[in-house]
């Protein structure tokens, strides 16, 4: 078990098929955190062993197909059994977050569609919710969506980071001018009292913080 997990960070493509051909239950097998064989490839970014996962037949469960934004099989999924989007996975993560985080804006929106609690926080220590994951992802397309949902723009994740500190650590006008749009206070602290603007000035982006630093939540 651990040489195929250890070969699918890797990305020992071949290794990993050669594996599943002597023992093919390895396909349904997960990691000691719970996790797919799947999603452990999809986690280490290693899109040629989740391609070959899938070719062997790798089960796709709720979590994978949010993952790869596989539409077709969420829905199929939720119409056998709608509570399913709001399950977190054995890692804590929830489908809509790990959709959001692996930048699958359509997978997103059915997720959305169906009833998914896009404030709903990760049961792990980093308590991400979708804003946060889609943050992290950079995708405004997905960002947006999940303002649009509901999503709380001053939500706190794992040391009391907020999206609009990600914005000021990256020095991201366009996704800092989205969730300002949307509510978010760049003058929140996280847990050690720092502000958006005080991790921009960390970082060396004096214009973008001096810019946030006249920035009022507008809803």
């Amino acid at each position: 078990m651990q040489q195929f997990f250890d070969a699918i960070k890797a990305g020992k493509v071949d290794e990993v098929r050669q594996l599943i051909q002597q023992n093919p239950a390895l396909k349904s097998a997960r990691d000691a955190t719970g996790a797919s064989a799947l999603l452990v490839a999809a986690y280490n970014m290693k899109p040629d062993v989740v391609k070959v996962l899938l070719d062997l037949g790798a089960p796709v469960d709720i979590f994978e197909a949010s993952v790869l934004g596989k539409v077709d099989r969420i829905q199929e999924i939720l119409k056998a059994s709608p509570a399913r989007v709001s399950e977190h996975a054995p890692d804590g993560f929830t489908p809509v977050a790990l959709a959001a985080f692996f930048g699958q804006p359509a997978a997103v929106k059915a997720l959305i569609a169906a009833g998914a609690d896009v404030n709903a926080a990760a049961k792990n220590p980093l308590k991400v919710a979708a804003l946060h994951a889609a943050v992290a992802g950079g995708k405004l397309e997905i960002v947006r969506t999940i303002l649009e949902a509901g999503g709380d723009p001053n939500a706190q994740q794992q040391q009391g980071f907020r999206p609009i500190h990600e914005a000021g650590t990256r020095a991201n006008r366009a996704l800092a001018d989205l969730l300002l749009n949307h509510g978010a206070d760049p003058t929140l602290p996280n847990d050690t009292g720092k502000t958006a603007v005080d991790l921009a000035h960390e970082k060396g982006h004096e214009d973008f913080a001096n810019w946030l630093a006249s920035k009022r939540p507008t809803t």
